[in-house]
Order: C-alpha cells, then structure tokens, then sequence
C-alpha cells in the first residue's frame, strides 16, 4: 500500500506477483464493487497477495482477492471478504486474452488495485507466465550484481 504526493489516492500492491511471475501483458481494467468494499479499500484495507484472474461465460473474474469487511458498517449489510470480483473490459478484450490463457498456459494475476483520478476504482490486470526457480536466482544475482556496482560508483 502505497501513499504518494498531495491528492494521490492508496494503491494495494501484490509485491510477489513480480517475482514469481514474467510479465507478458498489461491490461487496466474497472473492478464491480459494492460499497462496503470500496470504503475498506479506500482504507487500506485489502490484499491482493493470494489473488488471480479467471474467465468464466465471457466475463474476467478475480478470485481470490481479500476485502476485508468495513468496520463501521452493520452485519447486515456488509460484504464476503472472498467473494468473486468482475472485471469490466470490453468484450473484444476478452476474445483477445482468452486463446492466451487456455491455450498458452498463461495465468492472469493482478498487479495493483488503486483508484483512478476520477475516483473509479481500477485494478492494472497481467498476462503472465511463470518463472522457473532457476529464472528467479538469476534476477537476485543481477540485482545484487546492479547493487554493487551502484555502491562502487557513489565511491
């Protein structure tokens, strides 16, 4: 979670999504919400760690995300924390990522959810493909070899 400059608004973050995966593609897309769930998000309430995509009847849906119930509202009217989430992107969107998901073997994961200048909650969707451990070695040992380098220079 995120706080930036002046007017900026909170922005969740699924930290290991890059780590784990190799992105391909990146889609912004709109997310259904009720409004219990918009205010715990505006609060900062909300994880994205375990999260994942799914097209299911033509629609994108996102599985697994964790909204945690707002604190102020009643029993009644509150949310499920895990309930499935729709993603709105145009239909000639989802033809496109389909063949991708099904016949590729790439999984769609969400990067980060964050509400937009406008106050309409969005969420930056990905096409990935997984790393191999080996893959994952390789970019500690280059980030640690760019680190280095860096410290030698300011020297």
């Amino acid at each position: 979670m995120e706080k930036g400059s002046a007017g900026q608004q909170r922005q969740i973050k699924n930290k290991k999504a890059r780590y784990h995966y190799e992105v391909l593609e990146k889609i912004e897309c709109g997310i259904a919400l009720r409004g219990t769930e918009v205010k715990s998000i505006r609060a900062g309430r909300a994880s994205l760690d375990e999260a994942f995509g799914r097209i299911v009847d033509g629609e994108v849906l996102l599985l697994g995300c964790h909204i945690d119930p707002y604190s102020h509202a009643g029993p009644n009217v509150n949310h499920d924390p895990r309930r499935p989430k729709k993603l709105l992107l145009r239909r000639a969107e989802i033809k496109k990522l389909s063949p991708k998901v099904v016949l590729r073997g790439q999984t769609l994961v969400p990067l980060s959810l964050y509400f937009n200048d406008r106050g309409l909650a969005k969420v930056s969707l990905a096409l990935v493909r997984g790393k191999s451990h080996r893959d994952k070695r390789q970019e500690l040992k280059s980030k640690q070899h760019q680190r280095d380098m860096a410290r030698a220079m300011r020297r």
